[in-house]
């Protein structure tokens, strides 16, 4: 039986030391997905302040009627 130099727990502690040993990662970003983000982003914000002012005024002219 042959006898390694490199033991069980030394060979279980390299496999860890490994992973954590972070490779380079190459970034890439495709400029039409960008750019359909932000036009979904503009139109949800746009609906976002539509449901705002509709129920502030909804508010406003309840709390008038209320009040006269």
């Amino acid at each position: 039986m042959k006898k390694t130099d490199v033991s069980f727990k030394d060979k279980m502690i390299y496999k860890y030391l490994q992973d954590d040993i972070k490779k380079p990662q190459v970034k890439s970003s495709n400029i039409n997905v960008l750019l359909n983000r932000i036009k979904l982003d503009k139109k949800n914000e746009s609906r976002k302040k539509l449901y705002f002012s509709a129920a502030a005024s909804t508010g406003l002219i309840l709390f008038g009627l209320f009040i006269f």
